[in-house]
């Protein structure tokens, strides 16, 4: 019989060679918050969307573990033991008992602090990869049970798809529906907004009363998923974040104004922001709404993308 393999044998199961995972981002299509929990989270009902943004990661054997990146946030984003990509490799390694040697490679167009998950995602990719590069041989449940103690997001971007979030949003459901391409415009703006301040800030704008009223119950827009039309799924997007997300970056008012003066059917701030997405008829659309976008000169860059898609895969 053959002995099984051992953290300290000289020939390591896995791969030998680099393993490339390409992750999407995220959009909420509805983001409901509920009041604030006791472990100071807060209870929410949202439904995920993954799109055709993507970051990819390359996992290669190390002596140690390490990460490099280029593209968006390249100067701005810790490559320490506090990124959520290096944090993920150990939770992997500590979890199938393994060492946490790896040579990480980011490649990232997510933007940071966009209100995409770009963070969770890395994380996700992180799982995949490392599973693979180590052979840990985990399904993909438990990449997501290790996932939801990294972050809210995180084990969403395992699986992809749409996808019901409850509790803080670990708890993931998948959203059956006919299959449909729905056609996405995202504004990126300049700079960041922090998530935990755009829940203190919404916090404070309901004790104030100057918060819309909470989203509530996804049935409706769950019913026009099924419908697979866009002008019905238009009629059907929310964020309850998007209150804070304007009183911390008031410009973003005019983000959603062009975008929705250039023809989009609906256009949300995208989780905490300060993204602005916008739902369109279909990919020509996109693209005309799009460049009109920049050229109003009311974000950063626009980006056309697609969905839904598959969380993170080995490429």
């Amino acid at each position: 019989m053959t002995e099984a393999w051992r953290p300290d044998d000289d020939e390591p199961r896995g791969a030998s060679g680099p393993v490339r995972v390409r992750v999407p981002a995220k959009v909420n299509l509805h983001l409901g918050v509920g009041p604030l929990r006791r472990d100071g989270y807060h209870e929410l009902n949202t439904v995920y969307h993954a799109i055709s943004i993507y970051d990819e990661l390359t996992a290669r054997r190390g002596d140690t573990l390490t990460l490099t990146m280029e593209g968006e946030g390249t100067g701005e984003l810790a490559l320490d033991d506090s990124n959520l990509a290096i944090r993920a490799a150990h939770a992997l390694a500590g979890y199938a008992g393994v060492m946490p040697h790896a040579r990480l490679h980011l490649r990232k167009q997510i933007p940071l602090a966009g209100g995409l998950a770009g963070g969770s995602a890395d994380a996700a990719a992180a799982l995949v990869a490392c599973d693979a590069l180590w052979g840990t041989g985990l399904s993909r449940d438990e990449l997501a049970g290790i996932a939801a103690d990294l972050g809210s997001d995180v084990p969403f971007l395992i699986y992809g798809g749409t996808a019901l979030g409850t509790g803080r949003g670990e708890a993931v459901s998948p959203v059956l529906a006919r299959p449909t391409s729905w056609h996405w415009v995202l504004a990126f703006a300049d700079g960041g907004l922090s998530t935990p301040q755009a829940y203190r800030e919404l916090d404070r704008l309901r004790e104030t009363g100057s918060a819309g009223a909470p989203l509530g119950s996804t049935d409706g827009l769950l019913a026009a998923l099924r419908q697979r039309d866009p002008r019905v799924l238009a009629a059907t997007l929310g964020n309850d974040l998007q209150d804070a997300a304007l009183a911390m970056r008031p410009s973003l008012a005019a983000t959603l104004k062009a975008g929705e003066a250039a023809g989009a059917l609906a256009g949300v701030v995208s989780g905490s922001g300060p993204t602005c997405v916008f739902l369109t008829a279909d990919a020509a659309d996109a693209e005309r709404v799009a460049a009109e976008l920049e050229a109003a000169g009311v974000c950063r860059q626009a980006r056309t993308a697609h969905g839904p898609v598959h969380g993170a895969r080995v490429t």
